[in-house]
């Protein structure tokens, strides 16, 4: 037999032209490049064959071969054309009119494979009485078509019509009698679109009425009571599936994931003693330990887990992780650095993260270098800009400030949010390094490019009230201010620059109120308070609230309030106590440190 795709050929006799008459064989051509060639290959291989072709001995053979089974259908010019068509108008996303045209091509040939191809466009075309006519004709034409079956299942479940699905479904799990419990665990997922719950529920417990000594019938009665919110019947179905198959791990999660945070601790725990090398019930219960806090546990189970597949480390990728995360949770920070390097050699998903906590964990051990080098390993994503910054502060802490600025400037930004964190990064360096006025000026530059960008307003408030730029910062706080009338901390910090320099103090308490209001119970900004009421000459009412804002953070600079407070009212001891405690944890802050030697020098 030629094949079909000959009829294009220009040197085949006598072949037929009234399908390519509308288009031209160029175009036809450009049609079968742009997809049809799949087709028209699929009644190659077919039934269907071309009129009047002779066949040799081989060809015949093979042609009897791969027709095993289909129909023996002339291949006559009109089905083509017609075959083209139903193509073309796919092509042209008339999904319908290409659906109705295969159909009635498979109701003519009674070609399994045609009835397939009017299915799947019809679904595509989200029309269920074309996709119905279609499985139907496949069921017909092939009764053991799995896929013909649950197509069908499919648009019954689309159009809400249960009655139906009862005996469509029995007669699919009659498909394999012998494999009866695979086509029972197939029904949940079989009616997961489905809207009304309850008519699920009682359809599948008719479905499982004959096969109730089987564990999968209990196990799919259990999810579709749980769906249908009966968690009782849900709990004892899954109980039931366990009785009747003590080893069967799905049946053990889905009774845990339905049982209370208790129970289903103890049913894991109850059978990961029974079976040990249970994988999936032990990286439950590991991942439920956590979840209950309990750190140190949980990092067990994951270790065993690690144990159990020591052969595969590619596997045990997001258990390495687990462990790793855990062990910085307990601070554990050597097995922690032995889980992350671990995971990094993998080349495992959350490789960057591991080179970002292995940066950290370097810096915070005094190997500076060997953090420089696990911080430039971090690619774009969650932890890049992080990294680039806590990279640039150990460059400038080895001496090296012009590294540290030419690292931030090199390093990419995605957007002018990332542009802005990294010049705020350079100018928190330039003020560390006592360079205020260079650091003032890198964030003028940013906001020239970016004039209304708050993070930057923010800062460069900051940096000019360093600078004893006052009006420079009521300036940039009242336009934050204007753009964002929610930033407590715009409200808060143009209140206290009043309150410090004991200006306008009426209007500072107010600005730092509002500030309270947006954000109830900040320590910073009862620091705030505190202070502005200790400069209008309450101090007693101050110290009550510097009080309970140190009971919150231990910040130095509300050390250094507290104890002013504290020595206003003669209570000396009290105020040394405050301060010492606090300059032992913060030696270098420059507020505590002025305020003790103007005080108690």
């Amino acid at each position: 037999m030629k094949p079909i795709l000959s009829l294009f050929s220009r040197n085949t006799p006598g072949r037929p032209k009234c399908f390519l008459a509308p288009w031209g064989e160029k175009a036809a051509q450009r049609l079968l490049r742009g997809g049809l060639i799949v087709a028209v290959a699929l009644l190659a291989t077919s039934g269907v064959h071309a009129q009047g072709t002779p066949l040799d001995q081989d060809e015949a053979a093979a042609q009897e071969k791969s027709v095993a089974g289909l129909p023996d259908v002339e291949l006559t010019p009109r089905l083509l054309y017609q075959f083209l068509l139903a193509e073309i108008a796919g092509q042209r996303g008339q999904f319908a009119n290409s659906a109705e045209l295969y159909l009635d091509l498979a109701r003519r040939t009674r070609d399994p494979r045609l009835a397939r191809r009017a299915t799947e466009i019809a679904v595509h075309a989200r029309h269920p009485q074309l996709a119905q006519q279609a499985a139907e004709l496949m069921l017909d034409i092939d009764p053991a078509s799995l896929q013909a079956h649950l197509t069908l299942i499919n648009v019954l479940v689309a159009q809400g019509r249960y009655a139906e699905l009862r005996p469509r479904t029995a007669a699919l799990l009659a498909l394999a009698p012998q494999q009866i419990g695979t086509g029972l665990l197939r029904l949940n997922s079989l009616f997961a679109r489905a809207e009304d719950k309850q008519a699920v529920r009682e359809l599948i417990e008719a479905l499982t009425a004959p096969y109730l000594q089987l564990p999968e019938a209990h196990y799919v009665r259990a999810v579709a009571a749980f769906e249908a919110r009966d968690p009782d019947a849900a709990r004892d179905a899954a109980r039931q599936a366990r009785k009747l198959k003590p080893d069967w791990e799905a049946a053990a999660l889905l009774l845990a994931q339905l049982s209370e945070k208790s129970a289903a601790l103890a049913v894991l725990e109850e059978f990961i003693a029974a079976h040990p090398e249970a994988r999936n019930a032990r990286l439950t219960y590991a991942r439920a330990l956590v979840g209950d806090k309990r750190y140190a546990e949980g990092r067990r189970q994951f270790g065993i887990l690690l144990q159990q597949s020591e052969s595969d480390p590619a596997r045990n990728g997001d258990v390495l992780f687990a462990v790793a995360v855990l062990s910085l949770q307990l601070d554990d920070k050597a097995d922690a650095e032995i889980h992350l390097r671990k995971l990094a050699e993998i080349g495992h998903v959350e490789a960057d993260k591991a080179h970002f906590y292995l940066g950290q964990l370097a810096a915070e051990s005094k190997r500076p270098d060997e953090a420089l080098q696990w911080f430039g390993k971090v690619g774009r994503g969650e932890h890049y800009l992080s990294a680039r910054l806590q990279a640039a502060s150990l460059l400038v802490k080895q001496g090296k400030p012009e590294a540290a600025r030419h690292l931030l400037a090199a390093s990419e930004a995605a957007n002018p949010q990332e542009r802005a964190q990294l010049l705020i990064g350079e100018a928190q360096l330039l003020r560390e390094a006592g360079q205020t006025a260079e650091a003032h000026a890198v964030l003028a530059r940013g906001l020239e490019q970016q004039p209304d960008q708050p993070e930057l307003l923010y800062e460069i408030a900051m940096v000019a009230e360093k600078l004893d730029r006052i009006d420079e910062v009521e300036s940039r706080l009242r336009r934050l201010i204007e753009l964002k009338p929610d930033h407590a901390h715009a409200y808060n910090a143009l209140g206290y620059t009043f309150a410090d320099r004991n200006i306008r103090l009426a209007e500072a308490l107010a600005l730092i109120e509002r500030a309270l209001q947006l954000a109830p119970n900040d320590p910073l900004i009862l620091d705030s308070k505190g202070w502005a009421l200790f400069r209008m000459g309450d101090a007693r009412a101050a110290l009550e609230i510097l009080g309970a804002a140190y009971g919150m953070r231990a910040d130095p600079e509300i050390a250094a309030h507290l104890g002013e407070v504290l020595w206003s009212l003669g209570r000396h001891d009290e105020a040394r106590q405050a301060w010492e405690k606090s300059r032992r944890e913060h030696p270098a802050n420059e507020t505590l440190t002025t305020t003790i030697k103007r005080l108690a020098p």
